[in-house]
């Protein structure tokens, strides 16, 4: 269908967003970025699984509202209340950053080809972008220093598992709900 045709391109471009989360210092671009890539997954659900129905729509207004605009919108909060504007010296600098992230993304990729999926998974990147994104949050999470930053890589993370679980959508939909509480104890832990 064509839904399906806009998944791998969206795909590219969460993918696309890690590379700039993990290369640049300013934390502004960076809850931007998490921002963005959280409103691309938000919307993933609806071309995923065309056949719309209540619980769909309730998962991608909640997963927007969150990961769209509430978290970012506090972050950028904490961001001014701290008067913090840079990651100065994150423990491994961007390039190198950069670099890590792009043999994870490499790994991911050759690693989700020798897992037992069905073809109706694997013929989309949804695995193996989500297995990057998580490889990516927790980069961000361990080498940097600053605690925005550090929660920036947690959220992250959590849209790495958020991916995962949408292929989860129709054999265990109470899991994927679940999933959305995470962007709830993030934005508790955030406060």
């Amino acid at each position: 269908t064509p839904m399906l045709q806009l998944v791998d391109p969206l795909l590219i471009l969460v993918l696309a967003l890690n590379f700039v989360a993990l290369g640049v210092s300013r934390i502004r671009a960076v809850i931007n970025t998490v921002a963005l890539q959280g409103a691309l997954l938000g919307l993933l659900p609806l071309f995923v699984h065309p056949d719309l129905d209540l619980r769909v729509i309730v998962l991608v207004v909640v997963t927007l509202s969150l990961k769209g605009l509430g978290i970012p919108a506090m972050l950028s909060h904490a961001m001014r209340e701290a008067d913090i504007q840079h990651e100065v010296a994150p423990v491994i600098n961007f390039m190198s950053s950069l670099l890590l992230g792009a043999v994870g993304t490499a790994l991911a990729m050759i690693f989700s080809n020798t897992l037992p999926l069905t073809t109706q998974h694997s013929a989309f990147l949804v695995v193996p972008a989500s297995l990057a994104t998580v490889w990516t949050g927790l980069l961000m999470l361990t080498t940097r220093r600053k605690a925005i930053m550090q929660v920036l890589g947690y959220l992250i993370l959590e849209n790495g598992i958020f991916l995962f679980g949408l292929l989860l959508l129709e054999a265990m939909p109470f899991l994927v709900e679940i999933g959305v509480l995470l962007d709830l104890f993030t934005g508790v832990f955030v406060m």
